[in-house]
C-alpha cells in the first residue's frame, strides 16, 4: 500500500453560491464515505482559504521565529486535501477523479515517496 495526497489550490474553486457550496460539500463527503467503506481513507480536510493563515515561521539561529506575517506572496494556497492509502497509482487516480467530479474543480495527485516506521527508518512506500 502507498499513501497519496489528493489536493486542490483554493484559486481553482469557481465562484459558488451558498447553495452550490453546500451541494458540492455533500458530494465530496459522499466520496469520503466511499473511501472509508473501501478501507482506503486516511484523513481529509478542506475549506481552507487565505484568511485561515495563523502565522509564518522561519528558522532563526536554530530557533523558530513566529510572526503574523509577511506570508509568502502567492495566489496559490491549499484549499483542501485527502490522504488515501491504496495499493497502486491506478486506485489513487480513481479516487482523485471521484473527488474532482464530485466537487467540480481540479485536483492534484501526489505520492508520498516514503513512510516513516516507528523505528525511524525510512522505507519505500511499496515496502509497507
Amino acid at each position: 500500500m502507498a499513501l497519496y495526497l489528493i489536493a486542490f489550490n483554493d484559486e481553482w474553486v469557481p465562484d459558488l453560491t451558498d447553495d452550490d457550496v453546500r451541494e458540492r460539500g455533500l458530494a465530496g463527503r459522499a466520496v469520503i464515505e466511499e473511501m472509508t467503506d473501501a478501507g482506503v481513507f486516511v484523513f481529509s480536510d478542506g475549506g481552507l482559504d487565505a484568511s485561515t493563515a495563523v502565522c509564518s515561521v522561519v528558522p532563526g539561529g536554530g530557533e523558530p521565529l513566529f510572526t503574523d506575517g509577511p506570508f509568502v506572496e502567492t495566489k496559490e494556497h491549499l484549499g483542501g486535501f485527502a490522504v488515501v492509502d491504496v495499493p497502486d497509482e491506478d486506485q489513487a487516480r480513481y479516487w482523485a477523479g471521484r473527488i474532482a467530479v464530485a466537487v467540480g474543480w481540479p485536483q492534484e495527485l501526489h505520492r508520498f515517496p516514503h513512510r516513516v516506521r516507528l523505528s525511524g527508518d525510512l522505507h519505500p512506500a511499496t515496502d509497507a
